[in-house]
């Protein structure tokens, strides 16, 4: 193991036990904002250290029948420390690439909530209802997670498709699970309205961003344009006779949210407003990565909803995501939420782009 590498881990290892002897302190365990952070840490830090440990054992079994093998003569004996030492060299190679993969600089907003923008792109009305295809595959995918949705705002179309839609995604870990997920996203099936059986070929973009802290974006009144208007759509009598609908808009840079899916006109513009930042705190991240020339450009793609990332085929009943070259024959059942095995594939294709990058 390399002798920088090495360090890292022996920092690793006593910032977890010095963690563990803090939240012991009194002092400590009754600031809640502090224990809290401590803990988030310390979860961190206690696989590396555990894994860590088991590279230790395994490099002291290197040695240990290093020394034997000079010190036995006989052929039987030697032959199995060599198998034994044979396959400790073996785990300590696995077990360093595990480690390298742990000390990678974690993605800060991972375990945020999600803001996710579905819109119709090419083809009409096709295009609508594709976007209500993946509004249910994504919903579908958080509940198999455990995390909890609800609607910002949404412009439905008459077929049941729509125009676009925004949900808020909450739970840890939601952005590590949806971050890949922004780009353009390709259909070819036979659309509902076609009579002749043709294949179209539609579009809908997503995009997915990390919600802001409060404390992250501030926001100048006086740059605020608020305007209330019926909401339209389904909810009786008082959604349509009440103006409680928002719209706020950014003057200075242009950005307009509308929230719709509350009756309280104050719970709409709370939910706006969270929009609104979380898109201007993406938007700054965005030309802060451009402004950095040697930026790493990830084997997942740049995120840009103007990128092809992915193909659903329901003739031939196959996905395909452009980025990493993947195809995979279960367009039911992904369109069903069962996309695991593709996200995965995408947070390996990422961390192997990454730690290409560390060892260049």
């Amino acid at each position: 193991m390399e002798k920088s590498l090495y360090e890292r881990l022996c920092a690793a290892n006593d910032r977890r036990h010095e963690i563990e002897n803090l939240l012991c302190e009194p002092a400590v365990a009754t600031d809640v904002s502090k224990s809290t952070a401590l803990m988030q840490e310390l979860s961190r830090l206690s696989p590396v250290a555990e894994k860590f440990s088991q590279w230790l054992a395994a490099d002291n079994t290197v040695h240990e029948t290093e020394e034997l093998l000079e010190s036995t003569p006989d052929r039987e004996f030697r032959a199995l420390v060599f198998e034994e030492h044979e396959e400790a060299i073996a785990q300590c190679a696995q077990l360093e690439e595990e480690l390298k993969v742990l000390l990678l600089p974690r993605d800060p907003n991972d375990d945020r909530n999600v803001i996710l923008e579905l819109r119709a792109g090419t083809g009409g009305e096709e295009g609508a209802l594709f976007a209500a295809t993946l509004l249910r595959m994504y919903t579908m995918y958080a509940q198999s997670k455990g995390f909890r949705f609800s609607v910002i705002s949404a412009t439905p179309t008459e077929l049941g498709g729509y125009k676009e839609i925004t949900l808020e995604i909450q739970g840890m870990g939601a952005y590590s699970r949806f971050k890949f997920e922004s780009g353009v996203h390709r259909v070819q099936r036979v659309p509902e309205t076609e009579t002749q059986g043709r294949i179209h070929t539609s579009a809908a973009t997503v995009a997915v961003f990390p919600e802001a802290d409060d404390v992250e974006v501030e926001i100048n009144p006086a740059d605020l344009q608020i305007d209330t208007f019926r909401a339209g759509g389904a909810g009786g009598q008082h959604i349509n006779k009440t103006e409680s609908a928002i719209r706020i808009t950014h003057l200075p840079t242009g950005l307009v949210v509308e929230c719709q899916d509350e009756r309280s006109q104050y719970k709409n513009k709370d939910k706006a407003m969270k929009v609104l930042k979380s898109r201007l705190l993406e938007n700054e991240r965005r030309k802060q990565a451009e402004k950095q020339a040697g930026e790493r450009r990830g084997m997942v793609g740049s995120g840009d909803r103007s990128e092809k990332i992915r193909t659903y085929n329901y003739h031939q009943y196959r996905v395909t995501d452009h980025r990493i070259g993947l195809t995979l024959y279960k367009i039911e059942s992904i369109l069903n939420g069962d996309m695991d095995e593709l996200i995965d594939a995408l947070i390996t294709a990422d961390t192997a782009a990454k730690l290409a990058e560390e060892n260049s």
